[in-house]
C-alpha cells in the first residue's frame, strides 16, 4: 500500500487528556483504572473512567448530538491542536476532499439507557427529547465529528467490536488510493455504559481487580472509555524527519466463535502477516508490538501463539490495557496512537499491573519500560466474531 503520513493525532482516556499526559502516564507506569463507580452499576470491578464528562456539553450549534459519547469525542478533538491541523488540511484540499472514518462499538447507547428510565408510566413512550438518530445511532459519532470539523467528504462509521477504530485506517487508505479523498480523519470513541458493563459481566469476562494482561493469574478485562483521532495525508515528497507514517494494514476474520478467538491464533496471525506484506516488511523489521492483550486467559494465549509463530520470541511486546482499560471500539485508535508515541519517543511501554508473566506464554513480554530506538511498530486489535486488524507504523528520518 502507499504509505500515508500521520500529520497529527489526538488522544484522551483515563490516563489523561492529550498525548503529553498519556505519554507521561505510560512513562510513570501509572494506571487510570479505579473501582467502578459508574452510574448505577453495582459490579465488583475496576474501570478506566474519564472524569468530568457528566458536566461537559457539546458545542452549542451541535447540541442535538449531546451525549456522553459525543462529549468524549469533542474532548478528544480539542486535544493536541488537532482541529487546527484539520483546518489547515481543509484549506489545502477543500472540505469535500477530506474523508471521515470513525469506529465505535456502543456509540451513544448510554443515552438510550437513560431514556428508558424516563419512559411514560402509562404509555411506556420514550421521552420527547430523546434523539436516537443524533445519539445512539452508530453514525451519530461520525456525523458529529464531520460537522464539528466542517468536513463534507465521504464519511462512515465502522462497528466491528474491538477492532472498529483500527479498521478505519484500512478504510481511509483504500478511499485515498481510489481517489475519493485526498486526506482522512480517522478515529473513534467509546464510553462506559451499563450495557457493556453488565454484558461483559454476563460473559464472565470482567475482572474484580485491575486487569493484568499476560499475567499468570489474569482473569478478565477492565473496561474503560476514551477517544482518539489521526489525520492521514498522502506524502508530499519525502516525509520529514520524525514524521510518523502508516505503512501497512492487515485484516482478517476467523469467524471461529462469537466471543472467543481461534485457539491457534489463526486469524490474528493472518492479520499481522498481511500488515507486514502491505508494508513490504519482514517480521525482523518490527521493533515493538503493541498487543491486543485483553487479560482474559484465552485471548492472551491465542495472541501469544500467533505472535511467536510469526515473530519468534525476540520482539519486545506489551499490552497497555492495564493503564487505560479496554476501550472496546476506541481501543484500536487509542493503541495506534500509543504505538506512534512509542516510535516517536523511543519508549517501549511496560505493562501496568502485570506482576508475573504466565510461563506458558513465550513472547518477549515487557513488565518494565525500556528506552530503545524504535523505527517500526505493529499494533493489534482483535474483536468479537474474529474481526482482526493489525497496523504497522514507521518513523521517518
Amino acid at each position: 500500500m502507499q504509505p500515508l503520513v500521520v500529520t497529527r493525532f489526538a488522544i484522551v482516556n483515563a490516563l489523561g487528556a492529550g498525548a503529553g499526559a498519556v505519554l507521561e502516564g505510560l512513562k510513570a507506569k501509572r494506571s487510570g483504572l479505579a473501582p467502578c463507580d459508574f452510574e448505577s452499576a453495582t459490579l465488583d470491578t475496576w474501570v478506566g473512567k474519564v472524569p468530568g464528562l457528566e458536566a461537559r456539553r457539546v458545542r452549542r450549534d451541535l447540541e442535538e448530538y449531546d451525549c456522553r459519547s459525543n462529549r468524549l469525542a469533542q474532548m478528544g478533538l480539542e486535544q493536541d491542536a488537532f482541529t487546527d491541523a484539520v483546518a489547515s488540511a481543509r484549506a489545502r484540499y477543500g472540505a469535500a476532499r477530506i474523508g471521515v472514518f470513525i469506529g465505535t462499538s456502543t456509540s451513544g447507547i448510554l443515552e438510550t439507557e437513560l431514556a428508558y428510565r424516563q419512559r411514560d408510566p402509562q404509555t411506556q413512550a420514550l421521552p420527547a427529547g430523546f434523539r436516537y438518530q443524533a445519539t445512539q445511532n452508530t453514525y451519530s459519532l461520525g456525523d458529529f465529528v464531520r460537522r464539528y470539523l466542517g468536513l463534507t467528504g465521504p464519511a462512515f462509521v465502522v462497528s466491528s467490536a474491538c477492532s472498529s477504530s483500527a479498521k478505519v485506517f484500512g478504510n481511509a487508505a483504500r478511499m485515498i488510493a481510489a481517489g475519493a479523498c485526498d486526506a482522512a480523519v480517522v478515529g473513534g470513541a467509546d464510553t462506559l455504559c451499563l450495557t457493556s458493563l453488565y454484558g461483559f459481566h454476563s460473559l464472565e469476562l470482567i475482572s474484580r481487580q485491575p486487569c493484568r494482561p499476560f499475567d499468570a493469574e489474569r482473569d478478565g478485562i477492565s473496561l474503560g472509555e476514551g477517544a482518539a483521532f489521526a489525520l492521514l495525508e498522502k506524502p508530499r515528497g519525502s516525509p520529514p524527519a520524525g514524521a510518523v507514517t502508516l505503512l501497512g494494514v492487515g485484516e482478517s476474520c476467523d469467524a471461529y466463535h462469537m466471543s472467543t478467538p481461534h485457539p491457534e491464533g489463526t486469524g490474528a496471525r493472518l492479520a499481522m502477516q498481511r500488515a507486514l506484506e502491505a508494508a513490504r516488511l519482514r517480521p525482523a523489521d518490527i521493533d515493538y508490538i503493541n498487543l491486543h492483550g485483553t487479560a482474559t486467559p484465552t485471548n492472551d494465549a491465542a495472541e501469544d501463539k500467533a505472535v511467536v509463530e510469526l515473530f519468534g520470541s525476540a520482539t519486545p511486546c506489551s499490552s497497555t490495557k492495564g493503564a487505560t482499560g479496554h476501550l472496546l471500539g476506541a481501543a484500536g485508535i487509542t493503541e495506534a496512537v500509543i504505538a506512534m508515541l512509542a516510535a516517536r519517543d523511543s519508549l517501549l511501554p511496560g505493562s501496568a499491573h502485570t506482576r508475573s508473566v504466565d510461563p506458558a506464554l513465550k513472547s518477549r513480554y515487557l513488565l518494565e519500560n525500556r528506552e530503545a530506538r524504535v523505527r517500526r511498530v505493529l499494533t493489534n486489535s482483535f474483536g468479537f466474531g474474529g474481526t482482526n486488524c493489525s497496523l504497522v507504523f514507521g518513523i521517518g528520518g
